[in-house]
């Protein structure tokens, strides 16, 4: 491609919106250009990258076995209803209505559509394995959109959906789209790592992540480095830091604490660790009495060690919380405890509470809580003679240093961007009556997987990963161009010209994605917008060089400029972009 044919659209400063640096810097590079809150037109430059992405994707997809369609962007009401979603999702669902006052979304995913296509296609046991993809936009109306496409409000997602017979056969299904997803994110030249996850609105059994290492990542990653131990930080196992419970040695008292609230007033003033002491966070369970109506909500209270944080998505997993719960008001709380928020605990309370302690608090002795009272918490506290055993369940969100799940190290904390999610075991061939006849002509249910990439977020995700002061260092393969020549007066001089144009004409020949900047930039602009724009190879040729029979190449990553004979330039760099 010839830039005075193609469209080159740069910018000095980045719009004051711009909240990380690869939407800055791929506004900047002229990839995006906004419309309206998280809603971009991706622009030619832009567009080759998604192309290639695209690409990438499809050629490992039909390698797993999948095969692709394309399901619409407005779906049916009436489906989301059989699912129970239409109600499940959201104000993130975008409703509206056609002329006859028909309800429609625009999909945010495709479950139902394509569960619709299963159960009028595939009939019988002999139909199965199937997996269908398709590479489409989708639209979630975000709150507040942010990060430029990575959280965007409409983008590109590749998403797949296989159907099996048994668990055996939905199992394969899911390890061949992990490996292909493994294959896929290398081939993109992206450090990645594959981490346990929550299965989330999706549902299901099994869940894992594909999260693109970066350090502004929205996404905390456990993981172990001296195994193979990784889960997103919702997910990752908090083992109990205190084996067992020992006797108590102290006396329950009421201990003055005078305007401290936070856990790490009380043990500086009580000059204790913070490990001794306990937090307190209420939580609330809606009631609906026989007839629907309101009743008062049913009060919880979960307790982690004060130098630990609750983890929201695993207490969601406790029994009597999995169907939902919300943090309680302040009036639930003075009700319930006699105390506004600061002094909570266990030992007490004005009313009942069903009392969560995480497996840490749950071997804690002698430890220190609120004592729901102004002002007050109580020092040696003791499960069995202060105040009954607790619900003991795994509440909380790992640290670094805490011992591996898998016992085979401690763990480290990274940041990560989710780009892939592979599901196990989807609910909707019960939700939607998903059958087929299984080899002894009885009726059997479908078992179904869901797997997703999200495309656009990949170029986020991407740059984020790959960047410097100068701009976005793509990875070659999903580079808008692999090669960029830079002919240093192309319009003044014939020698540069003929030269960039045979190197030009010997680089496509060799079927290597080029551009050539013959916009008879000045030198410095020409650089800085290719650097910018992070074209991964350049070749400069110039009179100056060409006098000695040289142009110079300049690797992206690194910026060494390395002259090299011009007769060899090519060859030098099919030789980079491994023998193309």
């Amino acid at each position: 491609m010839r830039a005075r044919q193609f469209f080159i659209s740069t910018q000095k400063e980045a719009p004051s919106d711009a909240e990380v640096i690869s939407h800055s810097l791929m506004l900047r590079a002229g990839m995006i250009k906004k419309l309206a809150a998280g809603i971009y037109t991706y622009m030619p430059m832009g567009l080759r990258s998604i192309r290639r992405i695209e690409q990438i994707i499809r050629e490992e997809m039909n390698r797993a076995g999948a095969v692709e369609l394309l399901m619409p962007v407005v779906q049916p009401a009436e489906l989301w209803m059989e699912s129970g979603r239409w109600q499940k999702m959201g104000p993130e669902l975008l409703r509206l209505k056609d002329r006859h006052d028909r309800d429609f979304i625009v999909q945010p995913t495709s479950e139902e559509v394509i569960v619709d296509i299963a159960r009028e296609e595939l009939k019988s046991y002999k139909q199965l394995p199937a997996n269908f993809y398709h590479i489409q936009t989708k639209f979630r109306d975000e709150r507040r959109p942010r990060f430029g496409v990575m959280r965007g409000r409409e983008f590109t997602m590749k998403d797949a959906y296989s159907f099996d017979k048994d668990e055996a056969g939905a199992m394969a299904s899911y390890r061949a789209m992990y490996d292909a997803y493994g294959r896929i994110f290398s081939r993109m030249g992206l450090t990645f790592r594959a981490v346990a996850a929550d299965t989330g609105n999706i549902g299901g059994k099994a869940s894992h992540e594909f999260q693109v290492i970066a350090d502004t990542g929205e996404d905390a990653i456990a993981y172990c480095p001296t195994s193979d131990y990784a889960a997103n930080i919702e997910m990752a196992e908090a083992l109990p830091l205190i084996a067992r419970r020992a006797a108590p040695a102290e006396a329950l008292v009421k201990t003055p604490t005078p305007g401290k609230e936070k856990c790490e007033d009380v043990a500086r003033l009580l000059g204790m660790p913070l490990a001794r002491t306990v937090k307190s966070i209420v939580l609330a369970v809606d009631r609906q009495d026989d007839k629907g109506g309101p009743m008062p909500a049913e009060v919880w209270l979960v307790l982690v060690r004060g130098d630990h944080e609750l983890n929201e998505v695993k207490v969601g997993k406790v029994e009597g919380l999995r169907g939902g719960f919300r943090f309680a008001t302040e009036a639930e709380i003075l009700d319930t405890f006699g105390c506004r928020p600061g002094y909570l605990g266990p030992i007490g309370t004005r009313r009942p509470v069903k009392v969560v302690a995480d497996r840490t608090v749950a071997n804690m002795s002698d430890f220190v809580c609120g004592a729901n009272v102004e002002d007050f918490h109580f020092t040696g506290a003791n499960w069995g003679r202060d105040l009954p055993e607790p619900i003991v369940a795994d509440a909380r969100s790992v640290v670094a240093g805490d011992p591996s799940p898998d016992g085979k190290g401690t763990l480290a904390i990274q940041r990560g961007i989710e780009v892939g999610h592979v599901f196990a075991g989807l609910p909707y061939p019960e939700t939607m009556n998903l059958s087929f006849t299984d080899e002894g002509g009885r009726p059997a249910r479908m078992l179904m997987g869901c797997y997703g990439i999200g495309v656009t977020r990949l170029l986020g995700a991407a740059i984020e990963q790959n960047h410097d002061e100068r701009g976005i260092i793509w990875p070659e393969p999903i580079a808008p161009f692999s090669v960029v020549l830079t002919p240093v007066g192309y319009g003044k001089s014939e020698q540069v010209r003929l030269m960039a144009d045979r190197m030009y004409a010997e680089l496509q020949a060799a079927g290597v994605d080029v551009l050539l900047d013959d916009r008879d930039e000045r030198p410095g602009v020409m650089f800085a917008e290719m650097e910018l724009i992070g074209i991964p190879h350049r070749l400069t040729i110039g009179e100056r060089g060409l006098k000695e029979g040289k142009v110079e190449y300049v690797d992206r990553r690194t910026l060494q400029t390395t002259p090299i004979p011009a007769g060899d330039a090519v060859a030098f760099v099919r030789d980079r972009l491994g023998g193309r």
